[in-house]
């Protein structure tokens, strides 16, 4: 038994959202990635199942479920083979911020149309000169009057193009301490002076619309600043734990859906009269990349548990966010290699995994990042 503990009723939801996903997503998967974009009645019909933010109050429309939900649905929509409907950014990256931090009439107004798809939502954070360091962020957010003014640009932008509200970060510039000058607004598609950059053409992830995101004198309502002003920099840090433990989740569920698309793979393909798996090096490569899956699975299982307890584990997921991304990537070129020249195929069902994996080192901070402050926290 496992440290984690499912009930009949996440084993039903389970078999619900895995039977959901293989009629509505993974036959559309294709031509999602031929169209460079997931249509928004994507959304809808995964919101419409009961599948998106289980975790909000049933006061604003929600489940009020448990974090495990969460774990199901990543897991399962990872067994799709697009990274297009990333429903987890939505459900338990952004609209976190929007339950915690926003007031009673931000609640009551957005988060019903996050449960239900009719509301997509996105974070921006990210911008051409402030990356890994958040602080160094130029978008600047005036007060005037009962209104916020807003100007400058934000890149990489998940769900950039279809979505319907943002979570923006942006600074004062009239407060020196630039960690204290940060606050998070929620800005809404259709703003005065918001308009969207190009699509951005990437690697891998071709489905997922990624964009930038540019304000010019853009104004919204003092009361879509969420939480107090000036703290939006502890809030980023507060909510980046699930943000990295997310990642986390997505890795590890695509190296064990790799190790066993690459299992079966080589028990099938006969070499030289005999089954790929015979092979002393194929076994031994193989028994290698088990090891790492379960090593990473089970920290992973220790953290979502700590996690839902409610203990800070934050070092927990920066050590398991860089260890499972560096992991899962490690697995998919171990595994195309075992294909051989069949592994450069398109055809190849771990070809596209290949190219939507090498992102996973990069976003939700960089390897870098996570060992500059795990070290930190080593004091060295």
């Amino acid at each position: 038994m496992g440290i984690l503990t499912y009930s009949g009723e996440h084993d039903g939801f389970r078999q619900r959202v895995r039977r959901f996903l293989e009629k509505e997503v993974v036959s559309q998967a294709e031509q999602w990635e031929k169209d460079r974009r997931v249509p928004k009645r994507a959304w809808k019909k995964l919101g419409e199942a009961g599948f998106l933010c289980t975790a909000v109050s049933k006061k604003y429309g929600g489940h009020g479920k448990d974090f495990l939900y969460s774990v199901i649905v990543a897991e399962e929509m990872v067994k799709t083979g697009q990274n297009g409907l990333v429903s987890g950014l939505h459900s338990d990256i952004v609209v976190p911020y929007i339950e915690s931090f926003g007031s009673e009439e931000l609640k009551e107004k957005y988060l019903p149309g996050c449960v239900s798809g009719d509301i997509i939502t996105a974070v921006a954070m990210t911008e051409p000169g402030a990356g890994s360091d958040l602080a160094a962020m130029e978008t600047t957010a005036v007060e005037d009057g009962d209104e916020i003014v807003i100007n400058g640009s934000k890149i990489f932008i998940s769900n950039g193009v279809n979505c319907d509200i943002v979570i923006l970060a942006a600074k004062d510039p009239s407060v020196e301490n630039k960690h204290e000058a940060v606050s998070l607004y929620i800005l809404e598609n259709g703003a005065k002076g918001f308009t969207r950059g190009r699509k951005l053409e990437k690697m891998g992830m071709h489905s997922q619309d990624t964009s930038e995101l540019f304000f010019t004198d853009c104004r919204i309502p003092k009361t879509n600043r969420l939480g107090e002003k000036g703290h939006g920099f502890l809030m980023l840090m507060q909510k980046l734990q699930q943000e990295r433990l997310v990642s986390a989740i997505w890795n590890v569920a695509a190296a064990e859906q790799i190790l066993e698309v690459i299992v079966e793979y080589c028990k099938r393909t006969n070499i030289c009269g005999k089954p790929l798996s015979k092979s002393q090096a194929t076994r031994f490569t193989l028994a290698e990349m088990a090891t790492e899956v379960k090593m990473n699975r089970v920290f992973l299982d220790h953290v979502i548990f700590r996690h839902m307890e409610g203990q800070a584990v934050t070092e927990e997921t920066m050590m398991l966010k860089f260890a499972s991304s560096e992991m899962s990537n490690h697995m998919i070129d171990k595994a195309l290699d075992l294909y051989g020249e069949s592994g450069a195929l398109e055809t190849n069902p771990l070809v596209r995994c290949f190219r939507d994996l090498r992102v996973n080192t990069i976003f939700a901070g960089t390897t870098e990042i996570m060992k500059t402050i795990i070290a930190g926290t080593m004091k060295l």
